[in-house]
Parts: structure tokens; sequence; C-alpha cells
């Protein structure tokens, strides 16, 4: 049987995909053979026809009184999100934080294992972090080539962020994780996703100040309602 012609699927449904994924993940672990689109919006914190819009864009509609198939529902998100095959990345930097990414046994189990893993540092080069030897960084092109890489994680200062995300352009990669504190240009058609930890300690930051606000406001809470 051919497979259908892909859809193009806006961006705020691609970052909830696998948010559903995971949740129908543990709904399989737990033996639950249906899930309406109702249970899987609460479970995901949106609303059930946002559920509905976002699993059309697969093709897959529930059945009214029966939901959604579980299992079909998992092979159809892995199938869109391209998780039916394994996508090695390679780590520019072996610091503290590559040196977690690395060992992080998770990436394989999903289905992204580490291909390699760079430096300059000659104090890191040649020793061995979750299973894989640190090369220098000037190798990056050929461990790219030989495993056919396209994904690349930077993990150095926001000082040499940028220099890393030329390499792994001019390497071949075509998709970027920044996990640096800095904003990195690449050429048009490259994707980049950057994961800023000191941003969203700022969101949770807002979220806790919030909640100390609410609490003093509160008849009875033992606190004062003002400063």
């Amino acid at each position: 049987m051919a497979d259908r012609p892909r859809r193009r699927i806006p961006e705020a449904t691609v970052s909830r995909l696998p948010v559903y994924l995971r949740l129908l993940n543990e709904l399989a672990d737990a033996e639950t053979h249906h899930v309406s689109s109702e249970q899987l919006a609460e479970l995901g914190g949106v609303n059930a026809a946002k559920v509905r819009k976002d699993l059309s864009y697969l093709g897959t509609y529930g059945v009214r009184g029966v939901g959604y198939e579980v299992r079909y529902l998992v092979y159809q998100i892995e199938r869109e999100l391209g998780l039916n095959h394994d996508w090695p990345v390679v780590i520019v930097g072996a610091g503290n934080l590559g040196q977690a990414l690395s060992g992080y046994g998770g990436f394989g189990q999903k289905g992204f294992p580490v291909a390699g893993v760079v430096d300059v540092d000659p104090s890191k080069i040649g020793s061995v972090i979750g299973g894989v030897r640190v090369r220098h960084i000037d190798e990056l092109p050929q461990i790219v080539a030989s495993r056919s890489v396209a994904i690349g994680v930077v993990a150095v200062p926001a000082t040499g962020a940028q220099d890393a995300a030329d390499r792994l352009v001019k390497a071949g990669v075509t998709s970027i994780l920044n996990f640096a504190p800095a904003v990195i240009a690449v050429p048009r058609g490259i994707n980049v996703r950057k994961v800023d930890l000191a941003l969203e300690l700022q969101i949770l930051s807002y979220h806790e100040q919030s909640r100390s606000t609410t609490l003093r406001a509160v008849p009875g809470s033992g606190k004062s309602a003002s400063a």
C-alpha cells in the first residue's frame, strides 16, 4: 500500500504531537486500548477541539463513542515525526553539558543515538563519555558523512556557539538543537531549536511569584495582603 501524500502540518501542531505521543505511550503501557479526544485533551492540558484538529492532520478521526485506538495513533504520530527509524546526532562540546547529554541513555532509546562528540580541548579529546570517544572538531565532517548525521547539538559556551553552528552546517547538518545561551545565525533551510534553561527558570520564577502573591491575598493565609 502506497504511503499517503504528506500534508503540511502547522508548527504549533508539530510541537504538540510529541506531547500526545508521550501520553499515548503511557496509556499503551497501562493497556488502555482507546482514548477520547476529551481524555487526551485533559491529560495534555489543551482543549478537545484542538486535539481533534491536530490529529486530523494525520488523517485520523476518532470514532464516536469509542475514541481513538491508542496503539495505532502511536504508530501514526511516530511515522509523522519520522520516529520509525533512527536519527544519529552529533554533539559539539564535551564539557559538563555535553557529557551529560552524551551519557543520557534516553537519546538512543528514543531513536537518537549519539554518533559522535567533538571538542577543541586537548584534555577532552580521546576521552570516552556515554560510550562515545571524543574527537577533535576538525573530524566533524567525517563523522557527519560516515553516519549520515542530520541533527547536531550545540553544547558549548555562548562565545563558541556561532562557530559550532557554522561548522555543523558546513559539515552537512541540517537541523540544530542549540543549548548555548546565544542566538545563532544559520542559512535558510536550516532548522534550529533553542533550549534556553535560564528563560525557562525565569518563567517558573514568574509562576512562583504569582503563587506567593495569591497566597498573601487569601484571607486566613496567615500573611498580610500588603508588603
